[in-house]
């Protein structure tokens, strides 16, 4: 998901892999990712441990409630998806454990890709948490031409992800990077920092045109390559390596080429909740510090993706 990151990067990419129990593409789309109801837990009263380590951290809104309500993608496995009725994964894992340290509980609820940032903005959500890149138009809340159309939004970086291309298993096309999708079709999930890699590279290709076919979830956009409609997707490497693995008993897909753009994923939080973002900041130094956040990342495979320490809107 450039030199940014993504789902979720400025050129190109977006969130990251490593095990799980489920078949990609089944699992992604039985996410349902517009459902803004569909929760990690069921509804009830929250009480926060009081003892925690930085729960004088939090702002009293979030203390009072005992909950930080984080939106996500539940459709991004092994990053975020559902199981069981249950939203799972490295973001999930990560947030528990800062949970611990703040003491409260992170619920995810589930929605579109493309509007978590408006359901921060809104107030909706306190945070989101979805491999999301990041990278200097989302601080600054710009669109693609750089026009304002949002506050922007801070992040808390947590994570290290690359790019790797997707192909149909045996990758008939010969499909080695970037430069050899000119004149070809992909597919890519809409709204993530992917599409705009393969944005910027369709004006690369100039009049050997690169066409671009958008969809509501990854999931989707894998099945149009699997089909033989499009000869690429475009995600983070660990994701594709998981789906490698996974889909079709690993007879569906094959990477292409190297992984690329290494970037940051970020905890977006709202610019006006200072107070939340630097709790929250503090809390991620402290399980890098207690060895708790490198557990996570093993169990998911995904230790190379490790941060070594929290930083603020680091993405560029």
């Amino acid at each position: 998901m450039t030199a940014s990151t993504t789902r979720r990067t400025t050129a190109a990419r977006s969130r990251i892999a490593a095990v799980g129990a489920i078949a990609v593409a089944g699992a992604l789309i039985l996410t349902g990712c517009g459902d803004q109801t569909d929760k990690s837990s069921t509804p009830g009263e929250t009480k926060a441990n009081t003892s925690a380590p930085l729960f004088s951290k939090l702002p009293k809104k979030i203390q009072d409630a005992g909950v930080v309500k984080v939106g996500t993608d539940a459709a991004y496995a092994p990053m975020e998806y559902t199981e069981g009725g249950k939203i799972v994964g490295v973001d999930p894992d990560i947030a528990a454990e800062l949970g611990k340290q703040l003491g409260v509980k992170f619920e995810f609820t589930s929605g579109t890709f493309d509007g978590l940032i408006t359901s921060l903005e809104t107030g909706r959500q306190d945070v989101i948490m979805s491999s999301i890149t990041d990278n200097k138009k989302r601080q600054e809340g710009l669109d693609d031409k750089g026009n304002k159309i949002g506050k922007g939004v801070d992040f808390v970086d947590y994570f290290n992800s690359g790019l790797s291309l997707l192909v149909k298993k045996g990758n008939p096309e010969g499909i080695k990077s970037m430069d050899d999708l000119c004149g070809r079709t992909v597919a890519v999930q809409r709204g993530t920092t992917y599409e705009d890699a393969f944005k910027a590279q369709a004006e690369k290709c100039g009049d050997k045109k690169l066409t671009i076919q958008a969809f509501d979830t990854d999931a989707e956009a894998q099945t149009r390559v699997k089909a033989g409609g499009a000869v690429a997707d475009l995600n983070d490497y660990p994701v594709a390596a998981y789906t490698v693995k996974t889909s079709g008993g690993g007879n569906d897909f094959e990477i292409a080429g190297q992984q690329s753009d290494v970037g940051l994923f970020g905890i977006g939080v709202s610019k006006d909740n200072t107070q939340l973002r630097d709790a929250i900041k503090e809390a991620l130094d402290a399980i890098i510090k207690d060895g708790s956040y490198a557990k996570v990342l093993e169990k998911w495979n995904v230790k190379d993706s490790a941060v070594t320490e929290a930083k603020i809107n680091a993405g560029q």
